[in-house]
C-alpha cells in the first residue's frame, strides 16, 4: 500500500465521537457502580451481577482485537480459511467450559482462577499460575494486541507507532482503573457490536465487488491456481503448504483451548462475575455462538481480496486489512471501520488490565499482606494496572520479532498452555491428582516447554544467541529432518508437552498421593456424565443450547471440510 488511507470529515467525526464517547462510557459505568465498586468483589467481579447476553459479548470481545483483524485477514489473504479453526474450534472450549469448569468455579466463588487451584491443590499451584496468568495477560493479551493495532493505525493515518500505542494504552487504562469490571464489561459489549458491523460491511462490499457470491469463488479459484493454499478448505491434508494439517489443530486446539478458554483468568473473569451459574453457562454458549462470525468477518474478507488482487498481489501482507479499507469502502464508512479497530484494541487491553490487576491484587498482594482493607486492594490494583500498562508498551515493539504476528501469539501459546491445561485437566477429572503431582507438572512442565521453543521453534537469531556455530547446525538440522519431516509444527508439539506434563503428575501423583479430602474431592466429576444432571430448565437450559451449537458446528466443518 502507498501512503495512508484517505479520511473524509465525516469519517473523522465519527472516530472523535466514538473515542470520546466510548472512554466517557466507561468512566459513567465506574462513576454509576461507585458504591460496588468501594468492595474488591465489586470492582474486580462486577458485584456478581452479570447476565449472560452480557458475559457472552465480553467474552468474544475480550478474545477479539486488532490482533485478529489484522492477521485473520492476512491469514486468509496467504493460507484460506485454515487458520479460520481456530476460532470455529473455540466453540467446543466453551461448550466445556460451560460443562465442566463452570459449576465449580461458581460454586466457590472464587475470585481468580488461582484461587481455585490452591483450593484443588495447594498454595504452590496458585503461585505459579498468578504468575503467569499475569505474564499473559501483559505479554501476549495486551503486548500483541498493541502491535497489531499500532500497525493497522500506522498504515490508516500515518501515526507513529509509539504515539498511537501510548495514547490508546493510557485512555484504555483510564476507564479500566477507574471503573473496574462493570466498566471494562460495558465498553467491551458496545464495542463487539462496532467491531462486527465494520467487519460485516467489508466482507458483503468485498463480495458485491468481485460481481457477487458465484463470481468471487470463480476468482478465488483462479487465485488458488497459483496460491493452492487459498481455499475454502478448513480441513487440510498433511503437506499442506499452510503447515497447518487437520491433525495439527485436532491434537493442538484441545491443550491450547483448556488454558485459553477455560483456566484464562483475562478471558474467564467475565465468567466469574456472573449472577447465576446459568447465566454463566448460557454467556459461555453465547460466546461459542459469536466465534462462528469471524470465520466469515475476519478471515474469509482476506480471501474475497485474493481473489479480487491475485494478478497484482499485495506484497506487504500485513497491510491487507488496511488496504482492503482503502479499495473497499467508500468515504463516511472508513470512520466505522476505524471506529471498530478502536473497539478491536481498547476491548481486549481493558479486559487484560482488569485481570492483572485482580491477580496481582487477590494472589500476590494479598499473599503478603492478608490484613490489607478492600479500599487498599483496589488502590494496589490500580496501581498494577499501571505498571501493566508501562510494561507492555515497553514489550510491544520486540513483537516484530516473530515471523508474522498470528504465528507469534499461537506459538507462544502452545508453549504456556500444556502445563496449565495438564492440571486443570486431571484436577477435574481425576481425584487421584495430588498437590505434588500438580506440582512437578507446572515447573517440570514448564522448564521443558521453555526448553523447546527456544531451541526448536524460536526465531534461528534467538538460537544463535543460545550457542551459535555446531549448536545451530545441529538445530537446523533437526528442525528440518524431524520437525518439519513429520509435521511437528507448534500445535502437534503442544500436544506432545501435554501428554509429557500428564505422565510427570499421575507418576508423581502414585508416588506422593495427598491425604484423603472431602473439599478438594467436591471439585473433581465423580464421572464425566456427571455434567448433565440437573433439573431441565426449559428453553434456558444449557444443555439445549450446547445441543445446537455442537451440531451447527459438525455442519459448518462438513461443508467447509
Amino acid at each position: 500500500m502507498t501512503g495512508t488511507v484517505k479520511f473524509g470529515a465525516l469519517d473523522l467525526s465519527v472516530l472523535i465521537v466514538y473515542l470520546v464517547g466510548v472512554v466517557a462510557f466507561g468512566l459513567y459505568m465506574g462513576w454509576r457502580q461507585r458504591k460496588r465498586s468501594e468492595t474488591g468483589e465489586g470492582y474486580f467481579l462486577a458485584g456478581h451481577s452479570l447476565s449472560w447476553l452480557t458475559i457472552g459479548l465480553a467474552l468474544f470481545s475480550t478474545n477479539i482485537s486488532a490482533l485478529h483483524l489484522v492477521s485473520l485477514a492476512q491469514q486468509g489473504y496467504i493460507n484460506g480459511l485454515v487458520f479460520g479453526n481456530f476460532e470455529w474450534m473455540a466453540a467446543f472450549a466453551l461448550i466445556a467450559l460451560a460443562f465442566f469448569f463452570v459449576p465449580f468455579y461458581i460454586k466457590t466463588r472464587v475470585p481468580t482462577l488461582p484461587d481455585f487451584l490452591q483450593r484443588r491443590y495447594g498454595q504452590g499451584c496458585r503461585d505459579f499460575l498468578a504468575v503467569i496468568s499475569i505474564f499473559n495477560a501483559i505479554f501476549i493479551h495486551i503486548g500483541f494486541s498493541l502491535y497489531a493495532g499500532s500497525l493497522i493505525l500506522h498504515a490508516l493515518f500515518g501515526i507513529d507507532v509509539w504515539v498511537s500505542v501510548i495514547t490508546i494504552t493510557v485512555l484504555t487504562g483510564l476507564y479500566a482503573a477507574v471503573g473496574g469490571l462493570t466498566a471494562v464489561v460495558m465498553t467491551e459489549s458496545v464495542g463487539t457490536i462496532v467491531l462486527l458491523i465494520g467487519s460485516i460491511l467489508i466482507t458483503i462490499l468485498g463480495i458485491v465487488k468481485c460481481g457477487g457470491l458465484h463470481e468471487m469463488i470463480r476468482l478465488v479459484g483462479e487465485a488458488a491456481k497459483t496460491n493452492p493454499s487459498a481455499t475454502f478448505s478448513v480441513l487440510r491434508p498433511a503437506g499442506d503448504p499452510s503447515g497447518m494439517p487437520w491433525f495439527s489443530m485436532m491434537l493442538g486446539y484441545p491443550v491450547i483451548s483448556i488454558w485459553y478458554w477455560c483456566a484464562d483468568q483475562t478471558i474467564v473473569q467475565r465468567v466469574l462475575g456472573a449472577k447465576s451459574e446459568s447465566d454463566a453457562r448460557n454467556g459461555a454458549l453465547f460466546a461459542g455462538f459469536i466465534k462462528i462470525l469471524p470465520v466469515f468477518v475476519f478471515v474469509l474478507p482476506g480471501l474475497v481480496y485474493l481473489g479480487l488482487t491475485y494478478q497484482h498481489p499485495v506484497l506487504k501482507t500485513d497491510e491487507v486489512y488496511a488496504t482492503m479499507i482503502q479499495d473497499l469502502l467508500p468515504l463516511g464508512l472508513r470512520g466505522v471501520i476505524a471506529a471498530a479497530l478502536l473497539a478491536a484494541l481498547m476491548g481486549p487491553i481493558s479486559g487484560s488490565l482488569n485481570s492483572m490487576a485482580t491477580l496481582f491484587s487477590y494472589d500476590l498482594y494479598r499473599r503478603i499482606r492478608p490484613q490489607a482493607s478492600e479500599r487498599e486492594t483496589i488502590h494496589v490494583g490500580r496501581i498494577a494496572t499501571l505498571v501493566g500498562i508501562v510494561i507492555a508498551i515497553i514489550w510491544t515493539p520486540l513483537v516484530a520479532n516473530f515471523k508474522t504476528i498470528f504465528d507469534g501469539v499461537s506459538m507462544m501459546l502452545c508453549f504456556i498452555a500444556p502445563p496449565v491445561s495438564t492440571v486443570f485437566f486431571w484436577g477435574i477429572f481425576w481425584r487421584g491428582a495430588s498437590y505434588r503431582g500438580a506440582l512437578a507438572a507446572l515447573w517440570g512442565g514448564f522448564v521443558i516447554c521453555l526448553i523447546t521453543f527456544l531451541t526448536l521453534y524460536a526465531p534461528m537469531d534467538w538460537a544463535r544467541g543460545v550457542g551459535g556455530g555446531h549448536w545451530l547446525d545441529l538445530l537446523t538440522w533437526f528442525d528440518v529432518h524431524v520437525v518439519k519431516a513429520y509435521y511437528i509444527n507448534y500445535m502437534v508439539m503442544s500436544f506432545v508437552l501435554f501428554i509429557n506434563g500428564s505422565i510427570i503428575l499421575h507418576v508423581v501423583s502414585r508416588l506422593k498421593p495427598d491425604a484423603p479430602d472431602a473439599a478438594r474431592a467436591a471439585l473433581t466429576w465423580e464421572h464425566p456424565l456427571s455434567a448433565l444432571q440437573g433439573a431441565w430448565q426449559g428453553a434456558r437450559d444449557f444443555r439445549l443450547w450446547a445441543g445446537v451449537l455442537f451440531a451447527v458446528m459438525v455442519v459448518l466443518y462438513v461443508i467447509f471440510r
